[in-house]
């Protein structure tokens, strides 16, 4: 009886298009013959055919590159890109910064002391105001007190 092995992780399984090829791999390979081969039939009659042949083979190769390469599931194209990101367009030197949470935390604390200091005085000095603006309550029937809206204002 004959054994197919099947792969663990279907996520690196790539379908087939034509070929035994993926598309990506078509449309690289397509891309390198059209630029190759017109330049290979109309260099041979000025360079020869060997120089006009590595002409050609130089021009394609960084389409079959782009179509075949890949490296931990990444295609060259986002290689290129993080390779030139790190390289160029970031700093060369980057410090080392923790993000210290026992500071923040110390940080806060002295925010909330801040806080609390100006509040205090504030809440002593609203309920002081609140104290002098309250009305007499008026005694009603029998003697018990009794509040009514109006007087508030």
């Amino acid at each position: 009886m004959p054994f197919v092995p099947v792969p663990k992780d279907l996520t690196r399984v790539k379908t087939k298009v034509a070929f035994n090829l993926t598309k990506r791999q078509l449309v690289c390979f397509g891309a390198g013959g059209l630029v190759g081969i017109p330049t290979y039939l109309f260099s041979r009659a000025s360079l020869g055919d060997e120089t006009a042949a590595l002409l050609m083979i130089g021009l394609m190769l960084p389409f079959f590159f782009f179509g075949i390469y890949e490296k931990d599931g990444q295609p060259l194209e986002k290689i290129l890109k993080h390779f030139v990101y790190a390289q160029f367009l970031t700093p060369k030197e980057r410090p080392y910064q923790t993000n210290n949470l026992y500071a923040a935390l110390m940080r806060q604390a002295e925010y909330d002391k801040e806080v609390s200091k100006i509040e205090k005085p504030k809440a002593a000095q609203a309920e002081k105001e609140a104290g002098s603006r309250q009305t007499p309550v008026s005694k009603g029937e029998k003697g018990v007190a009794q509040y009514h809206p109006s007087d508030a204002r």
